[in-house]
Formats: structure tokens, sequence, C-alpha cells
């Protein structure tokens, strides 16, 4: 009996420590947030150096907010994005189709970033650390990273916030993987400045929309350099999502370099060919303004649209959340608002039985995997309709 109450006292004092896998928005999100409950976290990334700045624009949603919120995270409530005022949709010939008042703020996976890793701090961010695979004493409670430089770490929990191509959910859920959607979003970012006339007077400030088929694009402001807001230090940034076969995939994601790059081709690493057939395509499918503004933008990036919605999120003291559970289509506008939800969810459920860790992960679980498979079928029914025509859904993001 003594030993009993003497775990239950241990269990009931300690400091619990998390190892998250993934040092990008999802494990800052999630570091962050164990962090705000009185856990010691740790956040092991794998590039050697910051992640990449640029990125693209992104949706600022609440929860988002509120993890900066928690974290104490110095941050002026003004610059958190830039505010959009009218949602305009065109026809490919230019015209308006419909136009209407809905404020919105967007701003950039770089200021999300920043922010979070601020917060975090550099002591305990470690980077060049790629998981090899986790081991589990269930008798103890614990969870190992073993990582491929030979090192290890232990703790009471491991959180999988690696991306699509997790490394945690292929250990534990092999089955689990992304399936490809039949098509890509070609990514571009333009200095506001250096918007065309016609891309300028009809695009600037609101968030656009324009349908073709096969074809859907979108754009709008986001912050600059530094997180500037400052009218002509923005950034236009566009998305457009195009078909493309399987055949036509493999040679779109080799890089210039001839290096396969799997599902993302990053800023500054797309073939020339690539290039040349974004800007051509441009000159069939889109409106005058989102026209121009595509072929002035001499860097586009390209990303593979993939459907991911993982059945289980919990394994022993192993968990995944964001990308690497699931994984909804950009027109949701929930990836980065999923990753965080999740993470908040995780630190309030651990918070509300601190002694049982087991417990709470067992009711944090079922209600993000419905989530998860919720935005899912959105997402789906939301592509399929932009670019297949098989749904009465409209656009969302």
């Amino acid at each position: 009996m003594w030993d009993a109450l003497s775990r239950t006292t241990n269990s009931a004092t300690r400091t619990r420590r998390a190892i998250v896998i993934g040092g990008s928005l999802g494990g800052l999100f999630a570091g962050n947030m164990l962090r705000s409950i009185g856990w010691n976290v740790d956040v092991f990334e794998r590039s050697a150096g910051d992640l990449d700045s640029r990125g693209g624009g992104i949706v600022l949603q609440p929860d988002v907010v509120e993890v900066f919120r928690r974290s104490h995270a110095t941050l002026d409530t003004s610059v958190l994005g830039v505010q959009s005022r009218y949602r305009t949709v065109f026809r490919p010939d230019g015209s308006i189709e419909s136009k209407h008042v809905a404020l919105q703020t967007q701003t950039s996976w770089s200021l999300i970033y920043t922010t979070l890793k601020a917060a975090f701090g550099e002591q305990h961010y470690h980077r060049a650390k790629t998981l090899l695979r986790v081991e589990q004493d269930e008798a103890a409670g614990n969870v190992t990273a073993i990582f491929d430089d030979g090192s290890r770490e232990t703790g009471d929990l491991l959180i999988g916030a690696d991306g699509g191509n997790s490394t945690v959910r292929g250990q534990y859920w092999p089955d689990m993987r992304p399936c490809y959607a039949g098509y890509v979003a070609w990514r571009g970012l333009l200095a506001e400045d250096n918007m065309p006339p016609v891309s300028r007077d009809t695009l600037h400030g609101d968030f656009g929309f324009a349908n073709n088929r096969g074809s859907h694009i979108l754009g709008y402001l986001v912050p600059g350099g530094d997180n500037d807001v400052r009218p002509g230090h923005r950034i236009f940034n566009w998305v457009w999502y195009r078909v493309v076969d399987d055949k036509m995939l493999a040679e779109v994601m080799t890089d210039r370099d001839g290096k396969s790059r799997g599902y993302a081709i990053p800023e500054g690493f797309l073939a020339d060919r690539w290039v040349d057939h974004i800007h051509r395509e441009a000159q069939s499918f889109l409106p005058p303004g989102f026209r121009a503004v595509v072929r002035a933008t001499p860097q586009p990036f390209a990303q593979a649209i993939r459907d991911l919605a993982s059945d289980q999120m919990v394994w022993g003291r192993a968990v995944i959340l964001g990308d690497a559970a699931s994984i909804p289509r950009p027109h949701t506008a929930a990836s980065t608002l999923k990753a965080a939800a999740n993470a908040i969810a995780l630190a309030d459920q651990l918070a509300a039985s601190p002694d049982d860790v087991d417990a709470a992960l067992a009711r944090w679980e079922a209600p993000q995997v419905l989530y998860g498979k919720y935005l899912e079928k959105q997402g789906v029914e939301t592509g399929n309709y932009l670019l297949f025509h098989q749904s009465s859904k409209t656009a969302i993001g």
C-alpha cells in the first residue's frame, strides 16, 4: 500500500516531460501549449537550420490567436495580418460574378512560425534530429525517441507533429497514408509594389477568386518580410489549383536539379519547364488580373493536394496531431487551425487529469479523430466541386 501511495504522490508532484517530433507549426503549437500547463517540453526538428520563412499565406483563425495568448507570445495584435474587405469572384473573361463585404484577416506562415518560435525559445528546440523509431515501456509509463545520431530521449508523452509523411504515424499505423487528390496547388508570392496595374486594379486589398474548367485560383495580401504589414511592404499570395495526372505529378515534383521532392516543391526549386508551363496556362485559364500576377511571379512553387484522416491518434504514450494525423484540403482554410485546435484540446485534457495521462489521451482522441474526418469530408466535397464539378459545394478558400 505504501508503494502505491508513494507512486501516486510522486505522480501528482513531479513535472512531466513531453517529447515533440517536428519543429514546424504543429510542433510549436503543441510545445507551447503543454508548456503553458506546466510540462517540460523539448522539440526535435530534423532540419539543421531555421525552417523556410517565406512559405505562403494563411487565413488567421481564432484558435491560432488563442495559442498565442496562452503562450504569452510577445505580439502586437495590430500586426497579426492583413485584412481584406471584399470577397470577389471573377469569370474567366475578367467580369465580376459576385462581390460582397466579408472582412477577413490573412497572415503568413512566417508570422505564425516566428511568433511561436520566439515564445518557445531556443534552449529546448533541437535541430538536426531525425527520428528513427519510438520505443515504449508500458510498465514504467514512458516513451523513448531514438534518433539517427544514436541519441535517445525519454519522456511521459511523445507527440508526432512531423507532417504528412510522419515517421511516428508510419511506425504505428503504416496503412494510414495520404492519398493524392488528382490536382496540385501552384503557388506564388509577389511583392505588392510589383503587382501589374491590371492586377492591382482588380485584386489589391480583396480576397479574390476565379473558376474555370479544372482550374480554381484565389489570392490576397499577406505580411511581407519581417512580418511587415505596412502598405507597399506586403506580399500578394496566390494559390492556383489545377488538375494534374499521376504521371505529370511525378515530373512536376522533380526539381530543377533532378531531385524528386515527393509532394512539394519549395520556392526557387521548381524546374524552369514548369514555370513556363504555369505562365502559358495562365493565358488560357485565368482572368486578366490573376493572369498578370501569375506571369509576373518569377519563382512559383508547388504542392500536391492530398487527403488523410486517421482513424486513430493515440498509441500508448505516443500521439499524432496536425498534418501527421489528418490533412484537410486547403479549401477548408483549416490545416493550421486544426493543428492549433489539436494542441489546445490536448493541453486541456492533460490539465484536467494531471495524474492520469492515459485517461486524458483517451478523452482527447475521439473528438480529434472526428474533427479530422469532418474536415476531410468538407475538403473533398469542396475540391471535387471546384475542380471536377462533382458536388454542390461552393468555394471556401
